[in-house]
């Protein structure tokens, strides 16, 4: 059940992403996300699918475990477009049923257009987010967003203890959902169901679970205390580190192709948005009718 939840999973390879300063992923990885937000036509998401699919063949990462990030938000994924084919109601009429004298079942053109636009959005979203975990391990991002987030020392802020805990919050994701996984199989054994009944018996079923995974989760909080507490482990700011990060060419090149791809999306939102409403909305028409 919570297999398919990628977040947080690093996936070791050699390739020129993994090798990238991790300050440099953070921050490509916030554009490519801010990117994604400004993509209005089906140009600018076929570039965007372009650009993405690319990014995964250079990280040498499994197209299918990148995929799995895309199965733990399906239901989601669903849920948020019928909900926009059915109720955006403007455009060109599709399907046309009346239900009842005061309730008519409306398929248009644009509750298509904007069920297919929000279904890409979410999976680029989260498939480029899960990138970043997948190329990174939780010690490179602790080091790179207390790294980025250092100008905050000067009102005080304690950015190494935020660094330190989103990292730990994110190494311990995988770890939970095993443990999670380890509970239904014990109880499912003993004869405990997940999947029948009603809402309202589902939710009674799944106290078995979470009461031991609380207990579990703060048994490991606590002795991942003890450990840093027995290695004189201290949150000051003269901590030194193993290795420095430096920002190399490889980084400058990466950071060049991520705004030429933001530059495209926003030029193609800007301005050149005909090229769409040639092209690909007749297309879809085609294929729909």
């Amino acid at each position: 059940m919570f297999r398919d939840i990628t977040l947080g999973q690093y996936y070791p390879a050699n390739s020129a992403v993994h090798r990238l300063d991790p300050r440099t992923k953070i921050l490509l990885t916030i554009f490519y996300i801010v990117g994604v937000f400004f993509i209005k036509t089906y140009f600018s998401y076929a570039v965007t699918i372009l650009f993405l699919t690319s990014v995964i063949l250079i990280s040498k990462i499994p197209v299918l475990s990148v995929l799995k990030s895309i199965r733990g938000i399906l239901f989601l994924v669903l849920f948020a477009s019928v909900l926009n084919l059915f109720f955006v109601s403007s455009g060109e009429v599709l399907f046309e049923s009346w239900i009842t004298p005061r309730w008519v079942f409306r398929i248009t053109m644009d509750g298509v257009h904007y069920s297919i636009k929000l279904t890409l959005r979410l999976i680029l979203l989260v498939t480029g987010a899960s990138l970043l975990t997948f190329t990174t391990t939780p010690v490179e991002l602790t080091d790179g967003m207390e790294s980025l987030m250092s100008p905050l020392k000067l009102i005080k802020v304690p950015v190494h203890d935020i660094a330190v805990i989103m990292s730990i919050a994110l190494r311990f994701i995988p770890t939970l959902l095993d443990e999670t996984n380890k509970i239904m199989n014990a109880q499912k054994a003993r004869g405990a169901s997940f999947d029948t009944g009603g809402i309202v018996k589902r939710a009674k079923a799944l106290l078995p679970i979470l009461i031991p995974l609380f207990v579990s989760s703060f048994r490991r909080a606590d002795e991942l205390a003890f450990a840093m507490n027995a290695r004189c482990y201290n949150a000051t700011d003269k901590r030194t580190k193993m290795k420095e990060l430096k920002f190399s060419l490889k980084d400058l090149i990466a950071l060049i192709l991520v705004l030429a791809f933001l530059t495209v999306v926003f030029l193609d939102r800007y301005y050149f948005m005909g090229i769409d409403s040639l092209l690909f909305p007749g297309v879809l028409r085609c294929a729909i009718l």
